[in-house]
């Protein structure tokens, strides 16, 4: 399968530098539509969907493959390879943070530095972790997805955007939580949930930025503290905004500090 037909690649921009963007869990990547103008006339940008999600292409989705996040890392990688890039600025939203730690630290010299949205190593609480979610509110959330894929659709989206004065923005994610094949999100869902890459995060040296929002429900703050904690080379900024989309919500606010960060 062609990789840039597998991922519906997108390369635009008039940079030298590249800065590759990475969607999270039930999105895609017209997510970053707010973002990348910011960019595109320093860097070349990229963008890609994961095999399930947006335009990708939905028969190249294996079940053994994308059992962990490690098969989505290795798609990382693999556009990496085919498009031949390096020095790379990765920006990765929420579970793309940890697919962007897996992929760096099996060849680190590919990527410049990396800016982490509202990342999170581990969504269900531990001994002396905070993660946001005891094993039973996920093990509820999957039970609802499985008896009614729309409630569950129309349950999450306002959790996960948490701007209620932006209504188009939670009916957007919600959208793209219902388009998508039930099946294949499903999965993804528990491999998004399910996984621990805590230990992964001390085994990253390259510069990372993490940004944390305000009052967000699927990674808070406690989370956020804690990756930036374990990461060896990380700057931590706590962001006025609001909830788990800062590129969707608050856009203006998180081209400026990424911005900050790379200069």
């Amino acid at each position: 399968m062609n990789i840039a037909l597998r991922n519906n690649l997108k390369t635009f921009g008039r940079g030298k530098q590249t800065m590759l963007f990475a969607h999270g869990f039930g999105c895609d990547q017209n997510m970053w539509r707010f973002i990348t103008p910011a960019f595109e006339e320093q860097y070349t940008i990229v963008l890609f969907d994961y095999v399930g999600c947006g335009k990708s292409h939905i028969g190249s989705y294996n079940v053994e493959r994308y059992s962990s996040l490690e098969g989505y890392a290795i798609d990382l990688l693999e556009i990496c390879d085919y498009l031949k890039l390096q020095d790379i600025l990765f920006i990765g939203h929420s579970v793309s943070a940890m697919i962007g730690i897996i992929a760096g630290i099996k060849k680190p010299e590919l990527f410049s530095k990396l800016i982490l949205i509202c990342p999170s190593p581990r969504y269900i609480n531990d001994l002396n972790y905070v993660g946001g979610f005891s094993l039973q509110d996920i093990e509820g959330l999957f039970e609802v997805m499985d008896h009614n894929y729309l409630g569950w659709a129309s349950f999450l989206a306002p959790v996960i955007m948490n701007n209620p004065e932006q209504p188009a923005l939670t009916a957007e994610l919600q959208e793209s939580f219902c388009s998508a094949d039930p099946i294949i999100t499903r999965k993804f869902a528990e491999v998004t949930f399910y996984s621990d890459n805590r230990e992964d995060l001390t085994q990253f040296t390259n510069p990372c930025l993490v940004l944390q929002c305000t009052d967000d429900a699927i990674a808070p703050v406690e989370v956020g503290l804690y990756v930036t904690e374990k990461l060896l080379n990380s700057t931590y900024i706590k962001m006025a905004a609001t909830g788990h989309c800062p590129h969707l919500s608050h856009p203006i606010e998180t081209i400026q500090e990424i911005k900050k960060f790379i200069d």
